[in-house]
Formats: structure tokens, sequence, C-alpha cells
């Protein structure tokens, strides 16, 4: 779909979820592709512009999600321009208006295959219906061996210069994963410091002291929380006695580390998103879907990664199932997270919108533009029911849904 005129948009009726609070019987006027108000209904307020009645629903900003793989049937390892053009009109349906598309373990030519069909398409959302594409999370493909998860263990390998000094000359890459432990890491690590990338361990069995070293290079971030992560019982294995702190206690330990989690009610238990929230807070934990393909998708068999190489997963419709019995990533948006967080958790609203929106605008350098509702940000806003179900998607100003 592509963009025409802004028109001014009026939403009316509304609960406004602002950073510190809920503002009942709201009003927010978008002009020209920006909040130009936010207050309660005044009626010298209505003149001009298209009303919208949110029906005492909340209006919320836009979703951002760091680390996501696909959706709608496409993965962003495809490496084709309608392959990330589908995975992210799903995720917008979603309610995600900025988003960071993730590679997987796989080839380089795959990776840059992913890197130039995502530029291109980040190029063309200037003029489409299509969410932000700030840059891209290089996730994959510098894994441990023995924490690989759902993807292609042929895929994985160690960094070296002449590899990944290629995907950062792109100036493409805001987000950058390494496990720790991995030799090279710490080089790594500088160089995507000197990028300007968010840097995070991930898929990584690491010791206190090896997260100690990347945090010294400069990593401030660990992927999904306890997924695919070292522990005290898998350092034993690895360390033998005395046993080890991980990256569990580096994180909880350290108030400069931010995380995420997967919310989507299979990943984790409602008591450990509880802990989550409560011991690392909404200002350094993120929501991120870690969404595959099979997103909006029936249940069947489908592959993660690239749709040639990448590995077999089973989806039952609720979650990725790996073929070792363990989970493959998940197949839920960002809006079905926000509502786990709000069954399962103590976290308000503002709370759970902080993490689903501005924390991870805030860790990747655009929280003066995106994720939250003040004036003068780009008017990247949601319209939900009292039950958090999706109404309305506002993306620069346009009506989207």
């Amino acid at each position: 779909m592509m963009k025409n005129s802004h028109e001014t948009l009026v939403i009316h009726n509304a609960i406004a979820v602002l950073k510190d609070r809920l503002l009942p019987d709201a009003f927010i006027r978008i002009e020209n592709g920006r909040i130009a108000e936010i207050s309660t209904e005044i009626e010298n307020s209505w003149q001009g512009g298209r009303k919208i009645d949110a029906e005492q629903g909340f209006v919320a900003p836009g979703f951002v999600d760091i680390h996501v793989h696909g959706g709608g049937g496409r993965d962003f390892m495809d490496g084709t321009e309608e392959a990330v053009r589908v995975a992210c009109q799903s995720h917008l349906r979603h309610g995600t208006t900025t988003i960071f598309p993730t590679t997987t373990t796989g080839l380089a030519n795959e990776i840059h295959a992913m890197i130039r069909a995502t530029a291109t398409v980040a190029l063309s959302s200037v003029d489409e219906l299509l969410p932000r594409i700030p840059g891209i999370h290089l996730y994959g493909p510098y894994f441990a061996p023995d924490k690989v998860g759902c993807h292609s263990a042929e895929g994985r390998r160690n960094p070296t210069p002449e590899e990944y000094h290629s995907y950062f000359q792109t100036g493409l890459i805001r987000i950058a994963t390494c496990a720790a432990e991995l030799p090279g890491s710490e080089e790594f690590y500088r160089v995507a410091r000197n990028h300007g990338s968010l840097i995070t361990c991930g898929h990584s069995n690491a010791s206190w002291h090896e997260m100690q070293m990347a945090f010294d290079a400069g990593m401030r971030h660990v992927d999904h929380f306890w997924c695919a992560m070292s522990h005290v019982a898998s350092l034993r294995a690895r360390f033998g006695a005395p046993m080890q702190a991980s990256m569990e206690q580096f994180v909880l330990m350290n108030s400069q580390m931010s995380t995420e989690v997967i919310a989507d009610a299979e990943h984790l238990s409602a008591e450990l998103l509880e802990f989550a929230f409560r011991m690392i807070g909404p200002s350094r934990l993120c929501l991120v879907t870690d969404c595959s393909r099979a997103l909006d998708m029936p249940a069947g068999p489908y592959k993660f990664g690239n749709i040639h190489t990448g590995s077999e997963f089973q989806s039952s419709g609720s979650v990725g199932l790996a073929p070792s019995g363990g989970l493959a990533s998940s197949v839920r948006g960002m809006d079905h997270m926000v509502r786990v967080m709000r069954k399962s958790t103590s976290a308000t609203l503002c709370d759970i919108f902080q993490m689903a929106s501005l924390t991870p605008a805030r860790l990747t350098g655009l929280e003066d533009r995106i994720g939250s509702l003040d004036v003068g940000k780009c008017a990247d806003l949601l319209i939900l029911d009292q039950n958090l179900n999706l109404k309305n998607v506002i993306l620069d100003g346009y009506l989207v849904v």
C-alpha cells in the first residue's frame, strides 16, 4: 500500500498510555505525521481533521521489535525483497511499527542477500506503508556450538574480521550479537561498538569472567533471557567445580545490562515473566517476538532461516517445535506478548508498553523520534480495546489498519 498526502487525524474518547500514567478521556491530534497535541478533550480542538473514536479503548505507542526473524510464511533470511516486505507487513498488522529484521545462522552470501534485500525495502518504506526499518540485527552466525538452539548448526561459526567487517561496512547493522566465549569475540564487540551498534551476547554458554570481558569491550545486552543462555549447571559441565556464575547472574547484578523476554506463554512461565519484570525492570527489559515465518500461518512444517538451507521445525499454531523436542522460536506477534504480560505479571500498562516500545527504542538510539506518546514524536500509534486487542494501527500519521 502506497502513502498518500497526510491528513489531520483526531483520536478521541481514548485512554492514552503515557510513559508514567494513563490519561482518560484523552484527545490526540496528529498533523503531518507527528503527534501535535495530547490532552483531555476540549471542544475547540475538534475543528478539522478525520475523527477516530477509540470507544474508551487504549491509545499507545507502536511496538518496536529488536529481535524478529519473519512472518507470513517468509523469513528475512530468504534474502528476497518479497520476503522482507511480506514479513514486515505481517508484523505491522500486529502493531509493530519499527522492526529490526534479524539474521539466523547461515552462509555469508545468504546474510549479504538478506542485508541487500532489507536495505532495498527500507528505502521503499519511505513511500510504502511498511514498518520503519532503522537497521538490521546481525544475530547469527556467531553462536556457541552447544547453544545453537533451533538454528542450523551447519551455519554456525566463530567470528572472523574478514567476514564481519563486510557486514558492518554496509552501515546497516544496528544490533550485533556474538557469544562471548568464542575466539575473536572481543574484537567483534570492539568493531561493533565503533559502528554504533547495540552489542549483545546471545546463544552463549559464557561464564561471568567472559561476560565481564565482553562488557569491557562494549557489550550491554543479552538476548532472550533463559533461552539458549548459560546457567550455573551448564557452566559446571563446562568448568567443573567450583560452580560459576552465569549470564543470568551477570545481568541481574549489573544495572547497565539489558535483556529481553519472549512473552508468548510458551517459552517462559508466568512466574519467570514476573521474576524478569520485578528483578530487571521495564527500563532494562524488552519484549521481543523472536518470531519465525510461521506467524499467521497454519500449523505444520516450516524452515527456520533460509528457505533452502535453514533448519526444519514444526509449528503447533502456538509455538515452534524443533525436531529435538525443544522450542523453535515464537509464532506470535507483539500484540500477543503484550496481552500475556498483562495477564501473567504485575506490570502496569505503562510498564508493559515501555518494554514493548520505549525501552527498545532507547537502546537503539531512537527514543527522540518513537517509543512513547509525546508531542513532536512520529505518529506511530495503536488503538486497542480494553482487552488489548488491536483495533487500529497508525504509522507515520497514516491509518493503516
